[in-house]
């Protein structure tokens, strides 16, 4: 396999160094998988440094005797010490100058007034300062909350460190193994990278530390702020007002979101949108995802794609070894088989214990097989059981005019309302894998077990099949037996059946009140939110294909 024995750039960003001091895997993260997320102290950092982000002033290659310098955001690099930074603030005089980095928190209460990773971050400043010629020897800290500015002294110990901190980081680059995570660290809780590095679950999923230990902290936000933007009035517009996407149709507004509050926008149809919204998309990375009218997924457009090459690679190497791949795709489908007889027996109104013992017998067959082909027939017959048994799930009212009657699965096109309902929750599932597959890295159309298709999302089908009962199907039964659409709210055209575009508002309403639905993690203990969970899962599928855990572990509800 091909690994990246790096051509590593020649400068390392000094806000790297501090990052590796302060925890080596979030260096990593973030400067070789290029792999960021945004959370309230990072957006809080960004306003309070708004100022001295600002170019003003001037930082003269020679100062003159009586040259007073107050530079703001300085741009300056060194080839000598393989550093390049941009400094907040440079202030001195012809004698020397001085760095002066900017840190949104207080003053910390230990001996030396600032934290070893801030203190490497500005000494590294000052060697660029240096190694361009310049006086240089300290520099200061100035943390906001304290409004208080805090000199560090360079002295020998201090260069020493921050030389083999560079020199660590373009190390632990090159080498191109991502770092363990932290083992009970209390950095890990105001991290923003916490949702990315996973450091407990994959700490405990790599036998670092014990299941059964007091519990896995839950680190992860258990509801994910960022919502999807969906618009579905044909001849909509899209555009942008300030920081916000706009919808108007015919010339007044219909509909806002906030686009830091924006995780997608899906549209369906004839709908509109501006070059200066898609701009906004691309430098946010917020997906467009397109559908038709009628909501069967065309596919997502996105700005540059993930800088994370080294789990494209893991992904590649890994859909040309066949023993890899069958052995994820078996975890896939036993855990779907699974997560389908727990479906019925929460909902089925008198099972069949025939059915139960069937799909039991199905998912300890998926799990053992090992040819791909038989791995297909079994999927086969655990949907036509699972499926023979879906109308029991069903509650249909005595006596009504109408009513929802399954009698077995059909699409393309859907011939009754209750597969026209399936077939629209699929839909808007694969969309969201894909997008949650686009955001960690991968490339959603090179799966494992569904075949490879020209156009086709066949790793988001593959990670789909876990949650299409318990969150496609879900939506369905709840839609169904909760009696939210009636006979009126479908289209028949011929053998074809879809739903009205109230109708769909009304299921994508569902939808995604069940994707933030808070329910207890299997494996690992915390509440989380369904929506959460599909991330989780793909960084899991992750870790596992670049080696840091030995299994994947599929997600079987309890």
């Amino acid at each position: 396999m091909k690994t990246l024995e790096n051509d590593i750039p020649d400068l390392v960003p000094a806000r790297m160094v501090n990052e590796y001091v302060y925890c080596p895997r979030l260096a990593y993260i973030e400067w070789v998988q290029a792999d960021f997320a945004e959370n309230y102290d990072v957006a809080e950092g960004r306003f309070r440094h708004r100022r001295v982000d600002e170019e003003k002033g001037a930082l003269p290659a020679a100062i003159a005797k009586e040259d007073i310098i107050h530079a703001r955001s300085v741009m300056l690099s060194s080839l000598g010490e393989n550093l390049i930074s941009r400094i907040d603030i440079i202030e001195g005089d012809a004698t020397s100058v001085m760095p002066v980095d900017y840190k949104r928190g207080a003053v910390p209460d230990i001996p030396a007034k600032a934290w070893d990773a801030d203190r490497v971050q500005v000494c590294a400043q000052g060697l660029v300062l240096r190694d361009n010629g310049y006086t240089c020897n300290g520099g200061a800290i100035y943390y906001v909350e304290s409004k208080t500015k805090v000199p560090v002294e360079f002295t020998d110990a201090l260069i020493a460190q921050t030389r083999q901190a560079v020199a660590g980081v373009r190390a632990m680059a090159k080498k191109g193994a991502i770092p363990p995570p932290l083992e009970d660290s209390p950095k890990c809780f105001r991290c923003s990278l916490a949702g990315i590095c996973l450091p407990d679950e994959t700490n405990m999923l790599a036998g670092r530390v014990t299941p059964d230990s007091d519990a896995l902290r839950r680190i992860l936000p258990a509801r994910d702020d960022a919502l999807p933007l969906y618009v579905q009035m044909q001849g909509a517009r899209i555009g942008k007002s300030g920081e916000v996407f706009e919808v108007r149709a015919k010339n007044e507004k219909v509909g806002e979101a906030r686009i830091f509050e924006t995780s997608h926008v899906a549209i369906f149809g004839n709908v509109q949108v501006s070059t200066q919204a898609i701009q906004e998309m691309c430098s946010r990375g917020i997906p467009l995802t397109l559908f038709t009218t009628g909501g069967w997924y065309y596919g997502s457009a996105t700005g540059m794609a993930h800088k994370n090459v080294e789990l494209r690679i893991a992904q590649f190497a890994a859909t040309t070894d066949q023993n890899k791949s069958l052995a994820l795709a078996r975890e896939m489908i036993s855990a779907k088989i699974d997560n389908c007889r727990t479906l019925l027996m929460r909902n089925h109104q008198d099972l069949p214990d025939k059915v139960t013992s069937e799909l039991k017998r199905y998912s300890e067959s998926a799990r053992k097989t090992d040819e791909a082909s038989s791995l297909l027939g079994i999927e086969g017959m655990a949907a036509r059981t699972y499926f023979s048994a879906f109308n029991g799930m069903l509650k249909n009212n005595a006596g009504e005019s109408w009513s929802f009657d399954f009698n077995g699965r059909n699409r393309r096109p859907p011939l009754d309302p209750v597969n026209a309902l399936l077939s629209y929750a699929y839909a808007l599932l694969v969309k969201d894998i894909t997008v949650t597959l686009l955001a960690v890295g991968f490339d959603p159309y090179l799966g494992f077990y569904h075949t490879l298709r020209y156009g086709r999302p066949s790793l988001a089908l593959d990670l789909m099949e876990e949650f299409r009962p318990i969150v496609a199907d879900s939506v369905v039964l709840w839609i169904i037996n909760n009696r939210v659409l009636a006979d009126e709210d479908f289209i028949k055209r011929g053998r074809m059946v879809a739903l009205k575009a109230e109708a769909r508002k009304k299921f994508i309403s569902a939808y995604e009140r069940r994707l933030d639905a808070l329910i207890t993690h299997p494996v690992f203990g915390y509440r989380i939110s369904y929506r959460r969970v599909l991330e989780v899962q793909a960084r899991l599928l992750g870790r596992f294909l670049t080696g840091e855990i030995g299994e994947y572990p599929s997600f079987r509800t309890r």
